[in-house]
């Protein structure tokens, strides 16, 4: 990887990993600064490293937005030596604390037959747990900076942050927007995700720049058009469950595509047969 960081507001900058077309943001304080999403690989964060510290030679905090491997799987070498904070929310730490091998085994699959380099790399990562969690909303201090940590509740997966940067206008939502491609819906709850996607919102003015998980960094407009998209999705799921439907009419339907749209849907059931 020989990406980096772009700056898109006073002191806030965005790399984006060419492999998946992940964002990382960091924000740069007086003497201090914070690493939103730390990648995949150990490599991958090592570069990472060197692309921060030719913006910033200040210590930084770290965030994971969620607890997928692109995400968070960089946070030993990003935050282990030496030892710096990492924040996420307490299930997002709980997966990384509890369950390693488990989420190990899972990036590996996701990923072996388009990419077998990378998921042989990350079957072999070690991982880092966050060292701080977050339930509802934490605000930090980055070098006089007022960041504020915050779940919007369940959408993407049931941890997510977005990470709110006030006086430069900045939300970084991880993977509750995506640009790139579709939302992936693999982890997700879809009928609560416009409500998560309604919260973030609220954090936002018309000249936000809002960063994404994956791809460009989008205005407050695009993510009203997702949300909407979302809100239409969470409908049919509704409508479909209720007269019986099998999920793959409603995919058929969904403003994401087939393949999205049947993950949804059949995320969407469970939730509504109480077996999610």
């Amino acid at each position: 990887m020989n990406g980096r960081f772009v700056e898109v507001a006073d002191g806030v900058h965005v790399l984006r990993e060419p492999l998946l077309q992940v964002n990382v943001t960091l924000v740069v304080g007086d003497g201090a600064a914070l690493l939103v999403d730390t990648l995949s690989t150990a490599g991958q964060a090592r570069d990472l490293a060197a692309a921060a510290r030719a913006v910033t030679p200040h210590p930084w905090i770290v965030v994971n937005t969620h607890h997928h491997f692109d995400h968070c799987f960089g946070n030993a070498t990003l935050a282990a030596d030496p030892p710096r904070p990492v924040y996420a929310h307490e299930l997002a730490a709980a997966a990384q604390r509890e369950r390693p091998d488990q989420l190990r085994r899972a990036a590996y699959e996701e990923i072996r037959e388009e990419r077998p380099a990378l998921a042989a790399e990350l079957a072999d990562t070690v991982l880092l747990a966050p060292t701080h969690t977050v339930h509802t909303e934490t605000v930090l201090d980055v070098g006089g900076r007022r960041v504020v940590l915050r779940h919007p509740g369940h959408g993407h997966t049931d941890a997510d942050l977005v990470v709110h940067v006030p006086d430069a206008d900045v939300l970084v939502a991880g993977d509750l927007v995506e640009q790139s491609g579709p939302p992936a819906f693999e982890e997700s709850y879809p009928l609560q995700w416009p409500d998560a996607v309604a919260d973030l919102l609220r954090l936002t003015t018309p000249a936000t720049v809002v960063v994404p998980g994956h791809g460009d960094p989008v205005d407050v407009e695009f993510v009203r058009a997702q949300h909407a998209q979302l809100v239409e999705q969470a409908w049919m799921i509704r409508a479909g469950h209720t007269g019986s439907a099998p999920p793959e009419r409603v995919a058929a339907e969904s403003p994401f595509g087939a393949r999205p749209g049947l993950i949804a849907a059949r995320r969407g059931y469970a939730d509504l047969n109480g077996t999610l």
